[in-house]
């Protein structure tokens, strides 16, 4: 009795700790001003996720802090830590408490799922029970990294699809006569509801530089949050026009321009995929129903048939 009931003690915290860490990292955390003053305070605070770089042990305070700092400490946590710090960038999730919230959330998913399956196998020997059991730390382990890099990698490709029409509005924009800052906000006020991930981007930037960070390394910011080799490419060359004085927007003509292109090798490529991936389906699941039903039939008649002969 007493052993059901801390398991089921054990249960409920571990859900209620995987709720609350995965509402609060889902809430919005992007604060471009506080991730300026805590960098201009030198040490004093945390270290922002968003600049990326450092230990993992500096990332986040409280009790989601300790967690990250314990799964640090494990040979290979580390590493394990520092690559989830980068999915969640490349997710769009950022803040303090946001790698702190996820390890929290990774953590107790694996335990709950280890806990679910020793109260399932409660009754199996361990021999019988050691298959369900590397089962389980494989869920566990595996299922959040591939949910949050999936939404890592969706993220990516929303972004690198909508890059082409952004880039051509902001060329657009300059050539009206308005400064880069104030370009990339109108940019980022129309694309807010088209791409609303490149608008996030553009205004975090653009708040950055406003609360006195220097513009290359805004954009450098941007590039690690993003990942993507048109964005460092954007920010290369808005870096070097507004180092050498060249105009900006015929270059972003150009460079939108070979982002459609881009855009439509991809789509073609795609397309030329389609038909490789489909067949595997066809394979392993039209075909035998095909099969099923074209000869299921002729063999039930036929053997219907060499009954009533053998009968006679």
């Amino acid at each position: 009795m007493l052993s059901a009931i801390l398991i089921f003690v054990f249960t409920f915290a571990t859900i209620v700790g995987i709720v609350w860490a995965g509402v609060q990292l889902m809430q919005p955390q992007e604060d471009s001003i506080g991730d300026r003053l805590a960098e201009l305070r030198g040490g004093g605070g945390a270290v922002p996720m968003s600049g990326g770089g450092g230990s993992a042990k500096r990332k986040a305070r409280g009790f989601t802090g300790q967690v990250v700092n314990v799964v640090s400490s494990i040979p290979g946590g580390d590493d394990w830590v520092k690559g989830n710090e980068k999915r969640l960038r490349y997710a769009g999730i950022r803040g303090e408490q946001s790698l702190g919230n996820y390890v929290t959330f990774a953590v107790g998913f694996f335990l709950l799922c280890m806990g679910g399956m020793a109260y399932g196998q409660r009754n199996n020997d361990l021999s019988n029970a050691f298959g369900g059991f590397v089962a389980a730390g494989i869920i566990g382990f595996i299922g959040p990294q591939f949910i949050l890099g999936k939404m890592a990698t969706n993220r990516r490709k929303r972004m690198q699809e909508g890059l082409p029409d952004t880039i051509d509005m902001l060329g657009i924009v300059l050539g009206t006569g308005l400064a880069l800052d104030q370009a990339m906000t109108r940019v980022s006020a129309e694309m807010e509801f088209i791409y609303p991930d490149l608008a996030s981007e553009f205004s975090t930037v653009t708040m950055q530089v406003r609360a006195g960070q220097e513009r290359a390394k805004a954009f450098k910011g941007m590039e690690r949050r993003t990942g993507l080799e048109d964005i460092k490419s954007l920010s290369a060359m808005i870096i070097q026009s507004e180092r050498f004085g060249t105009p900006l927007s015929t270059a972003l003509n150009a460079f939108a321009k070979d982002l459609r292109d881009k855009r439509k090798l991809r789509a073609e490529e795609a397309v030329g995929k389609a038909g490789i991936k489909m067949l595997f389906p066809i394979v392993l699941f039209i075909l035998p129903v095909l099969f099923v039903i074209t000869l299921v039939p002729a063999v039930i008649k036929t053997m219907h048939d060499m009954q009533l002969l053998g009968g006679k």
